[in-house]
């Protein structure tokens, strides 16, 4: 079993491209995004107040980028908790599967896209916090 702390989530600065026609931001999957890209899907419409996520996965390798307006996602690995601003598109956060997440603090204009290395598979999912500890805590 990986223990919690034998991988770490890590915030990416990627390069933007541009001219007088604008900018360019390039991700590319096992490159930018240090996986094969399985899933894509982005979160918007996201009402004030609200959190998402509350889960760790047992596989999934994530990455997030806020493509437009600003979150903030709380990260517990059970090593450290922390918070991290995403409010660029020259922001990604590699999320790994030891990560508890949760995003919140979403802008109202916020459009969070996520890039997952495996498809959907609820098998996958750890959404109870006392599990999660038991999975990552050996």
């Amino acid at each position: 079993m990986m223990k919690s702390n034998e991988i770490e989530s890590r915030l990416v600065e990627i390069s933007v491209l541009g001219d007088e026609r604008g900018l360019l931001t390039v991700i590319e999957e096992n490159n930018t995004v240090p996986f094969d890209i399985k899933r894509v899907f982005y979160i918007h419409g996201t009402q004030e107040g609200v959190r998402r996520g509350f889960h760790g996965h047992h596989k999934t390798r994530q990455a997030l980028v806020v493509v437009a307006g600003s979150c903030k996602v709380f990260l517990d690995n059970l090593t450290r908790q922390t918070d991290i601003l995403l409010d660029s598109p020259q922001k990604i956060l590699i999320l790994e599967p030891n990560d508890w997440h949760e995003m919140y603090d979403f802008s109202t204009d916020c459009v969070l896209l996520v890039l997952a290395s495996h498809l959907y598979d609820p098998e996958d999912y750890i959404r109870d916090y006392q599990l999660f500890k038991e999975v990552y805590s050996s």
